[in-house]
């Protein structure tokens, strides 16, 4: 198993992981480990989606539009 340490960690992150994992009822580095591995896991949004469109067949032929604006600078005043 590998390891990683992080530096520069926020102290009030660092006591929100600390009560989670007393909520838990295991060690911080067990609950920090859970977290990054459930984050880790989580699909690719863009990659779900386009799995999607290929089991409902595609998106290929979908029009896509022109686009005629021309993009400027916003007017605050």
């Amino acid at each position: 198993m590998s390891s990683i340490i992080v530096r520069g960690l926020d102290d009030h992150v660092k006591e929100q992981l600390a009560s989670q994992a007393k909520e838990h009822g295991r060690s911080m580095e067990a609950e920090v480990r859970d977290i990054l591995t459930k984050a880790a896991r989580r699909p690719h949004i863009g990659m779900a989606l386009l799995a999607v469109a290929r089991d409902v067949g595609g998106a290929d032929e979908l029009p896509i539009p022109t686009r005629d604006d021309v993009a400027r600078a916003a007017d605050f005043e």
